[in-house]
């Protein structure tokens, strides 16, 4: 499992009886998660003293309760990035920390190769991985169908000091642009891919994780250069084992490589304690090794 040990600006608290205790910054926060069946180790006085709580519905969904004074959004770091952070729907808050690891490796992986890379960022959300890979020197493409998001992933690209790095903004259904990029010839040597389990296009095109998955990791992997630097491919659809994601990069990938997948997680704060947040599965070059 990838640990996401190197925080100051994020911490988590505490987890059990279906939620965890967060802070974010300044402000604490309380949300469901459905993998927290242990008891919560704080007393109830802690898990009551936070600034918004999510409350599930039994019909689905749920709603933030604000308790303490909030901003509309507020600003945390990880080393030299920055992201913007706000209360979502769906008890989110549009950054995933446990990514930190997986962006640590990036950038260890871009400043390590001694050439110019080119990434391409599919369902890249707020940009969190777009930020990483542009301060370690790559060129990104950044493919998203929310405009909402995509806005959302230059404001973060502006806070970490990077807006005038080679990033190209794309809002459009991500199978769409792959096909169109493979008509154009275009290479990138590197790939990532975070895809919902279910969504939404621009124009009103249908994602099913399941339905969809290999085809568009089929597709994309004609986008591979000749030689290729990592491919990173991340999951939060429940059920779905590492296995499954590295046998759909294994099945497809055609150049030869290291593959390694598994579990991405947070520690709890003061115990031994990791809450299982994903899973991940990774390909990589042999040459170089981080």
């Amino acid at each position: 499992m990838l640990i996401a040990k190197n925080w100051k600006s994020y911490e988590l608290l505490d987890a059990g009886d279906g939620e965890k205790l967060e802070r974010w910054g300044e402000f604490y926060l309380r949300r469901p998660d459905p993998q927290a069946i242990w008891p919560k180790r704080l007393d109830s006085k802690k898990w009551e003293n936070v600034h918004a709580h999510y409350h599930r519905s039994q019909k689905g969904g749920g709603h933030w309760e604000a308790l303490k004074k909030l901003p509309s959004k507020w600003v945390i770091n990880y080393n030299k990035l920055s992201f913007n952070v706000k209360l979502m729907s769906f008890k989110h808050t549009g950054l995933f920390p446990e990514q930190a690891e997986n962006w640590e490796w990036m950038i260890n992986k871009i400043k390590n190769a001694g050439r110019n890379i080119n990434v391409l960022n599919l369902f890249a959300y707020t940009g969190a991985a777009t930020v990483a890979c542009a301060y370690a020197g790559a060129s990104v493409c950044h493919v998203d169908a929310s405009k909402g998001m995509v806005n959302w992933a230059k404001e973060n690209l502006d806070l970490s000091g990077l807006a005038d790095k080679p990033v190209r903004f794309i809002i459009e259904d991500v199978l769409e642009f792959v096909k169109r990029e493979i008509r154009r010839g275009k290479k990138y040597e590197a790939i990532i891919m975070d895809p919902p389990s279910y969504g939404r296009g621009p124009n009103g095109e249908v994602w099913q994780i399941e339905e969809q998955l290999f085809l568009l990791i089929k597709e994309a992997f004609n986008l591979l250069a000749d030689k290729p630097l990592f491919v990173l491919l991340n999951s939060y659809t429940t059920g779905f084992s590492p296995y499954v994601l590295r046998n759909i990069i294994d099945l497809n990938i055609k150049q030869k490589g290291i593959i390694s997948c598994g579990e991405i997680g947070l520690p709890i704060t003061n115990s031994n304690i990791i809450l299982p947040c994903g899973i991940y599965c990774k390909w990589e070059e042999n040459s170089i090794k981080n």
